[in-house]
């Protein structure tokens, strides 16, 4: 080696150091900079970084950067200008460039322009638009450093096996676009076995990773699979149920066991509901286990102390906590204390206020006819209600403040 090589050598080390490059990774970043590195003037390089720290890479971060991605001191401004602007003209703002840069240098520097070009265009051909492409790229840069033959194109070809749509694939990317970053093999289908070794149909399971696509980036061992033992040990899911729980509420299978379910599991036992009909709970309305326990007490002191319900009506209706007490409960069952009629909580919710008054007005007309057939002498003892919503038409107490 030459003299003016070491000398060259020397010089760009003390640059490098200067941009924070460590000194473990400078012998692989003056080997992978390219041939022409030697030859490069320092003022040249150091235009590339204040180029890069102008839109948004931070200059602490560039050791990293460079750390990661050598190749960018092999480019001209111009290619580095060109890069740049490759993502800044999809919408991205400085910041989440830099960002971006940061998480992933090899975005910016290791993949040809065609590559680059390709993989948007294979994005957006979901229905994503460039902006949308650009968001992705900022959140996930990773996605580009997939291959479309090697990875997306199977991938896209087993969730079309499972009845996921276009649209479904794109929502799955723009909630989870780590999902198309794992691996197929080893990553997904095990976990969509696994699922259908539970008991969940094909079609449900695509319905169920487009309704919760982190699912698939759980760990099956770690996460998933204590996940379901819990609910089938300590929650009262039976094995029947199972499947048909974790297709609608999948979103159980994000939540802590001994932070969110434990609690939630203890709390409704606490109420006296048996560990069977928890279970039954569950699988009518999964989402119950999800629910802050501090926003389910009023709404139960109100049914149980003011409205006078059963613990049996929740049983049969758990999705009664997942309506608003303010908005919704309260307001309705003023009207029915004012009509002095009753209905049954499922009736009384699940419908819009037009569908609930039409109730109330067909229950009335019931009530008044009984009224009118015990003042002309028909029996006493009133008939149980012959329609599945109306309960017995009894007064209902007086609305009282909580306290």
């Amino acid at each position: 080696m030459s003299r003016g090589n070491l000398e060259s050598i020397r010089r760009l080390a003390e640059w490098l150091k200067s941009i924070h490059v460590k000194g473990d990774f400078l012998g692989a970043v003056l080997m992978k900079a390219g041939e022409n590195i030697l030859e490069r003037r320092n003022e040249g390089l150091e235009e590339i970084v204040e180029y890069l720290e102008n839109n948004g890479v931070r200059r602490d971060w560039m050791g990293y950067v460079m750390s990661r991605c050598p190749q960018l001191l092999s480019y001209s401004m111009e290619e580095v200008k060109i890069r740049v602007a490759f993502f800044l003209n999809m919408g991205m703002n400085e910041k989440d460039f830099g960002t971006m840069v940061f998480e992933y240098p090899r975005v910016l520097g290791y993949f040809t322009l065609e590559e680059m070009n390709q993989k948007v265009n294979y994005l957006k051909e979901f229905g994503l638009s460039v902006e949308d492409v650009g968001r992705l790229l900022a959140f996930r840069p990773h996605l580009m450093g997939c291959g479309i033959e090697e990875r997306w194109k199977p991938l896209v070809k087993y969730l079309y096996y499972l009845g996921i749509s276009r649209d479904g694939m794109k929502r799955m990317l723009i909630i989870k676009p780590m999902v198309f970053c794992v691996e197929l093999e080893k990553t997904i289908v095990p976990k969509v076995r696994f699922f259908q070794d539970i008991g969940i149909w094909d079609d449900a399971i695509g319905n169920m990773l487009v309704k919760f696509p982190p699912v698939l980036t759980y760990s099956l061992y770690k996460k998933i699979r204590p996940v379901i033992i819990f609910l089938m040990t300590k929650a009262g899911v039976t094995e029947r149920n199972i499947g048909k729980v974790i297709a609608l509420g999948p979103e159980l299978l994000g939540c802590s066991i001994v932070n969110k379910l434990e609690i939630n599991v203890k709390y409704f036992l606490s109420l006296g509901i048996r560990h069977q009909q928890l279970g039954e709970m569950i699988a009518d309305f999964p989402m119950l286990l999800r629910y802050n326990i501090e926003l389910l007490r009023p709404k139960y002191k109100y049914l149980r102390q003011i409205m006078i319900r059963p613990l049996q009506d929740l049983v049969e209706f758990p999705r009664f906590l997942s309506y608003s007490l303010e908005g919704r409960i309260i307001p309705r069952h003023k009207v029915m204390v004012e009509k002095q009629i009753n209905l049954k909580l499922r009736y009384m919710l699940a419908c819009s206020d037009e569908e609930f008054m039409e109730k109330v007005e067909t229950a009335v007309k019931r009530r008044q006819k009984f009224e009118s057939a015990f003042v002309n002498g028909a029996p006493h003892n009133r008939p149980a209600a012959d329609h599945p919503e109306e309960e017995m038409v009894v007064p209902c107490p007086e609305t009282e403040s909580e306290s």
